[in-house]
């Protein structure tokens, strides 16, 4: 690995060890092995390293935990059950996920007050969204885009509230059966 590379490796741990606010260039370069002139010349600023190497975690969780490549989620047709085994596959990261969820957190705080992160983080949200759809529900964002859209909108929000709940207390949180009952007490017929 050249310096940049190092670099980024370096930022994300400190990220999930230290937080956001509280990662220091000197930590980075400490983590990373390389020079605090690195960071400027491969990224401009910490403050850019940190946006990256953010977008890295994230992206690095949504590849550890989507159903892709899980073939008992994908051999499953029925939408429903598919819904209950993606969320089995989902919460059984949580736990080990929790650095990269208060990270998550931390990160949604502080884009009131700076707008190069909203904007840093902004375009790979709508990707992420679109992964959801295609990962977690099967649909293919090229094929049905309005539909990859809404699904991935409502994927995103329920592994955000899940993820707090499960945050705040984990034996309280929602299972894979409760989410899929709460589905199919939402959908039933009430006429």
């Amino acid at each position: 690995m050249g310096h940049r590379e190092d670099l980024l490796e370096g930022a994300k741990r400190c990220l999930l060890e230290k937080g956001y606010a509280r990662t220091t260039a000197r930590d980075i370069v400490a983590a990373s092995g390389t020079n605090l002139a690195s960071i400027g010349y491969h990224y401009g600023s910490k403050d850019a390293l940190l946006h990256e190497a953010f977008l890295k975690v994230t992206e690095d969780w949504g590849d550890r935990v989507g159903p892709a490549g899980h073939a008992e989620v994908e051999a499953v047709k029925d939408p429903v059950e598919r819904f209950r085994k993606t969320w089995e596959q989902v919460i059984s990261t949580f736990e080990s996920s929790r650095r990269v969820w208060k990270l998550q957190l931390e990160v949604v705080a502080r884009l009131d007050d700076d707008e190069k992160l909203r904007e840093a983080i902004r375009e790979p949200q709508a990707e992420g969204r679109l992964g959801m759809a295609e990962e977690f529900a099967g649909v293919d964002p090229a094929a049905d885009p309005e539909k990859a859209r809404v699904a991935g909108l409502l994927y995103q929000a329920l592994v955000t509230g899940v993820m707090i709940q499960w945050l705040v207390d984990p034996d309280t949180a929602p299972s894979a059966q409760d989410l899929t009952d709460g589905l199919r007490a939402i959908l039933e017929d009430r006429s």
